[in-house]
């Protein structure tokens, strides 16, 4: 991916460190942020980073490497005077658990300080309630410490990757007591499993963050994330931060009016959240009496089914060009990526007839590409919250975060 020209020059995340000594906590976020970003880095290279001196970057390093956090690599040799010792992230240095839960499956993983998923447990499973979540939530947890997957000593905690009102919103199939989540207090349920820190965020919000980490953030520091799951969602990064909004509901593209018909007016206008993710393709196959339920499904189809799936992309991907000019209008990121557990070539099917909308558009818009984490980056993201915070990586607050009752905003419900 390569990031599209600008008027002016790209702002980069403010690396400007102190030496003075009470802002010892604030130079190690810094270093530590450095060799997360772009290791292997010398200690040279991270005061050239940070502005901080020699002096205090050896201190911090040396500490740093007590501690197991980060590791020296390997001496960087070809280059005059005594080769360089490079220094990486440990993967050892902390594990953490993630965990996303959506309308039709939860995944838990157990991951590592760089992100190296070691433990992986996944239910394919409609509506699942508060109750079974943590019961499958608790046996995987517990499967991660008995098969030694995570370092209990080193578990830095749990992040959790959950839908915005996720009671609340009607969806195709809801059984009438999924109403259980409204109410439901997940935090007090996650902390029963550990005394660590729990961290909770939207799931878009959480697989932009897991592409910022681990993905095409290396290439990007400002992206859309479009996150196609069982609904639809989006996600904000700016700057090299996730961008949350002042209710924490930046991102939220499936509220966005979209005109369904091409016929004279009045036109049919409904929003882009009501026509586009898994379930409605789903009920799309369904009414033409082919029946899946889930990802794995959509690639078992005969040629019927493939054609049925084409001409539904086709249509949508008019839809996601008219919001990716509304985003590169409003937002003006390098790049759009497109995630979540659409099966890969679908989604590279749906970008394909999205770049032939585009090719006819303004050529200055965000260039659009399929997010390189999968299915998984909900879950992913979850982790690397926990993750960032025991790197003191300064991009998330394990408080939890205010989210306004559904019936309190004033747009359209039903999706």
């Amino acid at each position: 991916m390569v990031a599209r020209q600008r008027t002016q020059p790209i702002q980069t995340e403010d690396l400007a460190g102190s030496n003075a000594g009470h802002a010892g906590e604030h130079n190690r976020a810094l270093v530590l942020r450095a060799i997360h970003w772009d290791a292997p880095i010398s200690r040279v290279e991270i005061a050239r980073k940070t502005g901080l001196t020699k002096q205090t970057i050896a201190r911090i390093v040396d500490r740093l490497l007590d501690e197991g956090l980060i590791m020296e690599a390997r001496r960087r040799h070809g280059l005059r005077g005594q080769p360089a010792i490079e220094l990486e992230i440990n993967p050892e240095g902390c594990y953490s658990i993630g965990v996303h839960i959506d309308r039709d499956h939860l995944t838990i993983l157990a991951v590592d300080a760089i992100g190296t998923v070691r433990g992986r447990v996944h239910h394919e499973k409609r509506a699942i309630l508060p109750a079974e979540f943590v019961e499958l939530t608790g046996e995987a947890i517990s499967y991660f410490r008995r098969s030694k997957l995570i370092d209990e000593a080193r578990l830095s905690g749990i992040g959790l990757a959950i839908p915005d009102w996720l009671g609340e919103i009607p969806f195709l199939g809801m059984p009438d007591n999924y109403s259980q989540w409204t109410n439901f207090d997940v935090r007090t349920a996650l902390a029963n499993f550990t005394a660590c820190p729990i961290f909770i965020d939207n799931e878009s919000n959480a697989a932009a963050v897991a592409e910022l980490d681990y993905g095409l953030g290396a290439e990007s520091r400002d992206f859309f994330y479009i996150s196609i799951n069982a609904l639809l969602g989006g996600g904000l990064v700016l700057d090299g931060v996730r961008h949350r909004g002042a209710m924490g509901l930046s991102g939220e593209i499936g509220w966005m009016p979209v005109i369904t018909d091409d016929g004279p007016a009045p036109r049919k206008i409904t929003l882009l959240g009501q026509v586009f993710a898994l379930l409605w393709l789903y009920e799309y196959l369904r009414q033409h009496d082919v029946h899946v339920s889930k990802p794995q499904d959509l690639l078992a189809l005969d040629a019927r089914g493939r054609a049925l799936v084409s001409a539904w992309l086709k249509q949508m991907s008019i839809h996601i060009a008219d919001a990716v000019v509304h985003i590169g209008l409003i937002v003006d990121p390098d790049a759009v990526l497109v995630g979540g557990r659409l099966p890969v070539r679908m989604i590279d099917e749906l970008l394909r007839y999205i770049h032939e909308h585009l090719a006819k558009a303004d050529p200055n818009l965000p260039s659009i590409h399929r997010a390189s984490i999968a299915e998984d980056a909900g879950a992913l993201g979850a982790a690397a919250m926990s993750t960032a915070s025991a790197l003191m990586l300064g991009s998330v607050d394990p408080a939890q975060r205010t989210r306004m009752p559904l019936q309190n905003l004033q747009r359209p419900t039903g999706f």
